[in-house]
């Protein structure tokens, strides 16, 4: 089974990958491209990364890495002209499907969650299949040819740009973190200002550790091994506090970090992007009040319930 799933992984990393470089060759087919051969090189790398990463070595993937990040660093990635929507065409069309276009949305998740659950298969592999499962049914709804999956993919990986692999970087980062012992060093520089067996100070330095270092890795499961091991477990477990109640509410004060960052790319910058919204930052500027609102509730809910 195991090697059921490793495979089913790589046929979706390959699919992707393969996505990658069909967008590498649409931009250098762009001769109006302002940085046409550095694009193009980036997206070649990264699909080259995606779909063979596996199979060719380490050191080799490490080298198209800093390549990728080299391009990046020197401003060689930007956006040129993709292929505009039919304002008239995409109305006629939201008119006609109406609230039926989130079906292919639900669908996903349906189909995802029984695999995951009830299935050896695991999430990933569920949320790959689901995709596919939708991507055919809204391929069915809109009655649109294939070639259009290739079209819009190929617009959203250009829109999106360099931000779409931060996820991976992120939680990278955040095993690095985790190994390194950042954990450990917090939880010395904590116990130097929170009083021993104070629970409140506890958990609120909890709740706030989890959302600072959410807003600086972008992935409160990243920030969630680091800041447990650091605060959760000396100022607020170790106190008397329920390991589940205050584990499960430190995972969601952190997604509260995830409405405050730009690091969070794929949550704030990727609908900033393909929503093509002139303030980057604005979604982020809408979800602040209620960020606040509810990292206040957190503390309190899990002073009352932890203890």
């Amino acid at each position: 089974m195991e090697a059921l799933v490793t495979n089913i992984l790589e046929f979706f990393f390959i699919m992707i990958g393969l996505l990658l470089i069909y967008t590498a060759s649409n931009v250098f087919r762009d001769q109006k491209h302002p940085t046409r051969l550095g694009t193009t090189l980036f997206w070649l790398l990264l699909g080259i990364v995606f779909a063979f990463g596996n199979f060719i070595p380490a050191m080799i993937n490490g080298v198209l890495l800093i390549g990728i990040g080299v391009l990046t660093l020197f401003k060689q990635v930007r956006l040129g002209e993709v292929k505009k929507v039919d304002e008239n065409k995409a109305l006629e069309s939201s008119n006609h499907l109406g609230n039926k276009i989130f079906i292919p949305v639900i669908a996903l998740a349906v189909v995802a969650v029984p695999i995951a659950q009830f299935t050896p298969l695991g999430g990933q592999v569920g949320i790959g299949v689901g995709a596919v499962i939708s991507l055919i049914i809204a391929v069915l709804m809109t009655k649109s040819k294939p070639r259009m999956v290739l079209d819009e993919g190929d617009r959203m990986i250009q829109q999106v740009g360099t931000t779409g692999i931060l996820p991976q970087l992120l939680a990278a980062l955040g095993v690095i973190f985790t190994a390194a012992g950042v954990g450990d060093v917090i939880a010395s520089g904590v116990s130097t200002f929170i009083p021993e067996g104070n629970q409140l100070l506890g958990v609120i330095a909890y709740v706030l550790g989890m959302v600072i270092f959410t807003m600086i890795m972008g992935n409160a499961f990243a920030a969630f091994t680091v800041i447990t091991a650091g605060i959760g477990i000396p100022f607020v477990i170790a106190q008397g506090g329920d390991p589940v109640i205050a584990g499960a509410l430190a995972m969601t004060a952190g997604f509260c970090g995830t409405l405050l960052t730009p690091m969070a790319a794929n949550f704030n910058a990727l609908p900033a992007a393909l929503l093509e919204m002139k303030n980057l930052n604005g979604v982020i500027k809408e979800q602040v009040p209620f960020a606040f609102s509810m990292i206040v509730i957190h503390i309190a809910l899990m002073y009352f319930w932890a203890f």
